[in-house]
């Protein structure tokens, strides 16, 4: 998992940026070069940390490693899926030559299809990078694989190459999705040789959004759009915030939001989008009403209190939210760069997580931390990876089959 939105104290110290010129679609240059920045950065990570055989995505590397590969092996399957993402932005932004990034691509979608260990169509979570065995006791993911689905139709639909389309196409065509619900009305989150399914299942509003609707889309394995109301939509109330949320951190409003467009729309139940803009103003909220961890990659954060809070920056947690307050995300990311600057920025960007007050800079990136920010500030940019996905016929139908009609927040 990862933590809440990074606000602290320390950043008001720093002066506030130009203001943004939302209103007529455009930054003031030196916000326009910041987001240039964070997404060109985040690329190169998608491109020097991925395997040229196999197409995997580390899931951690080095901050500093000038164009080196991290001799770590463990891949992440979500990463790879952020990484086919990352891979049409670089293409469109023109960081790679357009050439290289097409035959990566296929590479990867081959090596996924015909050599990459699945079982019904879903992958483990972390793989070994070259041969793609089970890392140790890795479960096989539902989440993790649906994050990967999500790269592979966006290069499916950004790319008019027919055998990049058709691999994606057979990719996501194969998974079983009725096989991971384990006769249950909600998905089971993962499954173990030899001991079967997890007993936890997808069952409370967080992240799990994208699996069901591309269940639901699915032409091939779909399983029934009445799942969609099968999970619980808990409220919880901070100040005079109220959203829809489970007990987690602020990235469960954010990743299904990277792909499928929630703007404007609304479905039985609620507008998404303005659901998540609540969240991370409550997010920043609680974050302000802390005092000034150097633990790693824990989980914590809040609204509500949840784990070891310790006044550690978590920049992608803001990253995250660029494109629902970027007003408020911008001006935090770029005073955070100014302030403690080589320190906490590396070759691809932000540092996963950084405590100043205790001389602490992770020396790491995580593929899936810088994922969620690339995607989220080019969806601020241009609307890249919203208008690219939503090209799938699936996901459009998925959204109609479950009641997503346009609509305003109530």
């Amino acid at each position: 998992m990862l933590k809440m939105l990074a606000l602290t104290a320390g950043c008001a110290t720093v002066p506030v940026p130009s203001a943004l010129a939302h209103q007529s679609g455009r930054f003031a240059p030196e916000d326009e070069q910041f987001l240039e920045d964070l997404v060109r950065q985040g690329c190169v990570y998608f491109w020097e940390q991925a395997s040229p055989s196999t197409g995997q995505v580390l899931d951690r590397a080095r901050n500093n490693l000038d164009g080196a590969r991290d001799p770590r092996r463990m891949a992440s399957i979500a990463a790879t899926g952020f990484g086919l993402t990352a891979l049409c932005i670089a293409d469109h932004r023109g960081y790679i030559p357009h050439a290289q990034v097409v035959e990566r691509v296929r590479t990867t979608l081959e090596w996924h299809l015909n050599q990459m260990p699945e079982v019904h169509g879903f992958f483990y979570h972390f793989t070994d990078y070259e041969t793609g065995r089970r890392w140790r006791n890795s479960e096989l993911s539902s989440i993790d694989t649906s994050l990967l689905l999500c790269g592979v139709q966006t290069a499916r639909a950004y790319f008019d190459d027919p055998r990049i389309q058709q691999l994606a196409r057979q990719i996501y065509e194969r998974v079983d999705w009725p096989w991971m619900l384990n006769d249950g009305s909600a998905f089971s989150m993962g499954w173990n040789p030899g001991t079967g399914f997890l007993a936890q299942r997808w069952s409370h509003y967080c992240e799990l959004m994208m699996i069901y609707l591309l269940a639901i889309g699915s032409p091939t394995h779909p399983v029934s759009p009445e799942h969609w109301d099968k999970f619980a939509r808990p409220l919880v109330q901070f100040g005079p915030y109220r959203y829809i949320s489970g007990d987690d951190p602020l990235f469960t409003h954010q990743y299904s939001h990277a792909w499928f467009d929630f703007r404007g729309q609304r479905d039985a139940y609620a507008d998404y989008f303005a659901n998540s803009v609540t969240a991370t103003h409550a997010h920043k909220a609680f974050c302000l009403s802390m005092p000034d961890s150097v633990h790693g990659y824990t989980v914590w954060g809040g609204p509500p209190s949840r784990g070891l809070i310790d006044g550690t920056v978590v920049p992608c947690a803001v990253a995250g939210s660029l494109a629902f307050v970027p007003g408020q995300c911008l001006p935090v990311l770029r005073s955070l760069r100014a302030k403690y600057g080589s320190l906490a920025w590396g070759r691809y960007g932000f540092a996963d997580a950084f405590h100043p007050a205790a001389n602490w800079y992770n020396p790491d990136v995580l593929g899936i931390d810088l994922g969620i920010g690339v995607l989220m500030a080019e969806n601020l940019r241009s609307e890249l990876v919203w208008s690219t996905f939503m090209r799938n016929p699936e996901a459009e139908r998925a959204m109609q089959l479950v009641g997503f009609r346009p609509g305003a927040a109530a």
